[in-house]
């Protein structure tokens, strides 16, 4: 079972949402970049995985509970006390990055009572990490505000000096920012955008030769290559 909740009204503007997952059976999720940073509390306790540039394969053990919310691309700010790019293709236990921040979440007093029932230890779970991200939201300052425009701008097909144009800044500030912001430069942040516009569109149905087109690859080898190069797998695979 994997659910996704949409973020509570406090955490909207940061968050992509909330997730929960049961797994019926043991096995391996392939995790594929997306742009965003996840706080993930799991059977080893509560850790961040960074943005990824790459597959990160996740075992997963029948019954265990994992509970996640997801920050949206460039939302994270200071939360979590490090850049982000310090965190890209990392999985870090949250008590190495800012343990006096997130003493609410890590104290043994908040960790929620055992439970015959994964689903209600999983909403326990999600209850104290939403309560506990919306205390560091209104303790850190804001992300960048032009984060959400240069996501648009590399989404809608524009080049990465085409974007920094559109944006009024100089392709050094946009790589600056972008690096800050996101955890990797604008063209490592536009190939992912590609990539996750693409992986929507053909799980919708559109062909794929459509797909290449609509979401900016010169053609339909062009998207296979950076699919499998991003992923690790053939897109055919990840439809599946």
């Amino acid at each position: 079972m994997y659910e996704e909740r949409p973020p509570a009204p406090e955490l909207a503007g940061r968050v992509v949402c909330a997730w929960g997952q049961i797994p019926e059976a043991d096995g391996t999720q392939l995790v594929v970049p997306d742009g965003c940073v996840d706080l993930i509390w799991g059977p080893a306790g509560l850790f961040v995985a960074g943005p990824d540039t790459g597959p990160m394969p996740a075992p997963l053990r029948a019954g265990e509970v994992l509970a996640g919310i997801r920050f949206r691309p460039g939302g994270t700010g200071e939360v979590f006390g490090v850049p982000v790019h310090g965190l890209r293709d990392q999985r870090v236990p949250l008590a190495a990055l800012n343990r006096a921040a997130w003493s609410p979440l890590l104290s043994p007093d908040a960790a929620p009572s055992v439970s015959s029932d994964p689903r209600l230890l999983l909403d326990e779970r999600l209850r104290l990490m939403r309560r506990a991200v919306a205390a560091r939201i209104r303790e850190t300052a804001p992300p960048d505000p032009a984060a959400p425009a240069l996501v648009a701008a590399l989404r809608s097909g524009l080049s990465v000096r085409e974007a920094a144009w559109e944006l009024g800044f100089s392709e050094r500030q946009l790589h600056r920012r972008s690096v800050a912001g996101f955890g990797y430069p604008p063209k490592t942040l536009q190939r992912v955008v590609r990539f996750q516009r693409a992986l929507r569109l053909a799980r919708s149905g559109v062909a794929l030769a459509e797909v290449a087109a609509a979401s900016g690859y010169a053609d339909q080898a062009h998207l296979s290559h950076d699919v499998k190069r991003l992923s690790g797998v053939p897109l055919s695979r990840l439809l599946t």
